[in-house]
């Protein structure tokens, strides 16, 4: 009796195909984000130095220039975004290239989610760990430069909103010379014209709070260009891969 109960018992075993869990987009795109933030983080010196470079340049400026409050404050717009903007473009070098020397990049090819999806969760890490830091240190920075207090807020919720866009912009350049030895100066030249539109935007929103005008076209449109790089960018970015890797 036992042993006709062990019988069926493996002979359903066998019968049951065993299921494996498979995890959708969401799972993948969230296995991504936890592990970039992973190695990111035990790379501190690549997550602080376009902080660094941030602060730094902010810095000289009011030494170099004049510590006249009325000129620091005319310039403070363009020169917060600007330094803000170069700062982003520092840490984009680095967006893939430690995949590419360790085989991953290649493994993110082959797998079958979108090559678009979990580019664009490597983005958001670094729109995390760059792009929205800068952005909360701006307004600190910006008391350096007899900001007004009014501006503050602007100020941050601009470079929150154009950060993500320069990041996934840059994201193309930094996916397309991901293969050269040295395509620093290349990535800034491929990017640097693209990035102009939200530069422009930015420092044009900060300028409005400042003079006491309407600061919501100016945040619109860079919402709007957020919104166009978030449709168009992921898939960019893939093909660029495709094409670093592949040749």
């Amino acid at each position: 009796m036992a042993v006709t109960e062990r019988m069926t018992t493996e002979a359903a075993d066998v019968d049951t195909p065993s299921v494996e869990p498979q995890g959708g987009l969401g799972v993948a795109f969230g296995a991504t984000v936890k592990r970039d933030l992973v190695l990111l983080l035990r790379r501190r010196s690549e997550v602080m130095n376009p902080l660094v470079f941030f602060a730094i340049v902010i810095t000289l400026f009011p030494i170099g220039i004049s510590p006249d409050p009325e000129l620091l404050a005319t310039i403070a717009p363009g020169l917060l975004w600007v330094a803000a903007l170069l700062a982003a473009l520092l840490s984009l070098d680095s967006l893939f290239r430690a995949d590419y020397d360790d085989g991953s990049l290649e493994q993110l090819l082959l797998t079958p989610q979108p090559l678009a999806l979990l580019s664009l969760a490597k983005v958001a890490v670094h729109w995390l760990l760059t792009g929205l830091p800068l952005a909360l240190m701006a307004p600190v920075l910006g008391i350096m430069l007899a900001l007004p207090a009014g501006s503050y807020a602007v100020l941050a919720l601009s470079l929150a909103l154009g950060s993500a866009s320069l990041s996934l912009i840059g994201a193309i350049g930094a996916a397309l010379t991901v293969g050269l030895s040295r395509g620093g100066v290349l990535l800034s030249l491929l990017v640097l014209p693209l990035y102009i539109p939200v530069l422009i935007f930015g420092a044009g929103a900060v300028q409005a709070a400042i003079l006491g005008d309407g600061v919501t076209a100016h945040l619109a449109i860079l919402g709007a260009l957020l919104a166009v790089a978030l449709i168009f960018a992921p898939w960019a970015i893939a093909a660029s891969l495709r094409i670093s890797i592949n040749g």
